[in-house]
């Protein structure tokens, strides 16, 4: 008997970026554990060591920046530190945090060894960035009442705790917040067998069956992302559910992925318009992004950090100082030759 499901249709399938369709399915699939967590195998180890000399010493951990691509597990591993150090995890963002009265307000609440999880912090801004300076390295929060010649400033104590910033363009932090973070972990992107363990063990949770070809071919078309990934899974889920007996192995992941029109490079029609608008408006390149936003109908920001980040990390593009250029290898890609001289000598 057939079994009915609808597709899951909506916004671009592989931006790493969160979606609506991942409200609720990540938080199920995130693990709890340094042990259970997949893959960064240097930044567990190193955090291993960390949570349990902190533990041993009966003191809060230093403050953690984690830094890298979207959707790679910086969220999730705030939750794990909090767990492993069995404290209490408040989560906002910098775009959240409108005036420093906010920031004031979150730091005030605090208790000892809570953990305090800023996403996005790169986009506080630099008011409220200069409450943070003494709550991280003093614990205590600086505040000025009255106005003009009737303001003085009193100092309020803060308990002990820790704060956890993650960031997706490290570059925008100002050298005076950065400096104060005593630990800086870079999250890199996955290899398909990492992902490929990491959609067996979501496809458990889900209780969807699926075999080590399935997954496989789900983890080589998910732009070493987890978040990627697992979303993969639930479209595949969903063809698997409805075209078919409801297994996902090899051909089930292979068809529905065509169908999602998400090639076994990882890449789908929006990546092919990019490049192939460079290629045959530009010669290649070198082009300005903001030329290439205007070309594509996109925005320029959304080119640097949706886009372009995996296209340069699959060697189809590289940055040079006049601008954008296809390589040989994004040449390749459609089957065409370098014209003009693009390709480094």
């Amino acid at each position: 008997m057939e079994r009915k499901r609808k597709i899951d249709t909506g916004e671009r399938i592989i931006t790493p970026n969160v979606n609506e369709n991942d409200f609720g399915i990540e938080e199920g699939l995130r693990p709890i554990t340094l042990e259970s967590y997949i893959g960064q195998k240097k930044v567990k180890e190193n955090m291993r060591v960390y949570i349990e000399a902190a533990k041993n010493r009966g003191e809060s951990l230093d403050h953690i920046l984690l830094y890298g691509p979207p959707g790679l597990g910086k969220t999730t591993l705030s939750n794990i530190i909090a767990n492993e150090m069995n404290a209490n995890i408040k989560t906002t963002s910098g775009p959240a945090i409108e005036r420093p009265g906010d920031m004031a307000a979150i730091l005030n609440n605090l208790n000892e060894g809570d953990i305090l999880f800023i996403d996005e912090i790169h986009r506080i801004n630099r008011l409220i960035e200069e409450v943070l300076y003494s709550a991280m390295e003093d614990f205590a929060l600086d505040i000025v009442i009255g106005k003009g010649s009737d303001a003085k400033s009193i100092r309020i104590d803060l308990p002990k705790f820790t704060l956890v910033g993650a960031t997706t363009r490290i570059g925008l932090l100002t050298a005076p917040l950065r400096d104060r973070f005593g630990v800086i972990n870079r999250l890199e992107l996955y290899n398909p067998e990492e992902l490929s363990t990491i959609v067996k063990r979501s496809a458990k949770v889900l209780g969807i069956e699926i075999d080590e070809f399935g997954a496989l071919e789900i983890a080589r078309r998910s732009r070493g992302t987890p978040r990627i990934a697992n979303r993969l899974l639930k479209r595949v889920r969903d063809f698997a559910e409805v075209k078919y007996d409801g297994v996902i192995n090899d051909e089930v992941a292979k068809s529905s992925l065509d169908i999602l029109e998400v090639d076994k490079n990882g890449l789908d029609n929006i990546d092919k318009k990019l490049l192939l608008c460079m290629i045959e408006k530009f010669d290649g390149g070198p082009v300005g992004v903001e030329n290439l936003a205007v070309s594509i109908g996109e925005e320029a920001e959304t080119i640097e950090d949706v886009y372009e980040p995996y296209l340069i990390q699959q060697g189809f593009i590289k940055r040079t100082p006049k601008g954008r250029v296809v390589t040989k290898l994004g040449y390749d890609y459609f089957g065409l030759k370098i014209l003009g001289g693009n390709e480094d000598d």
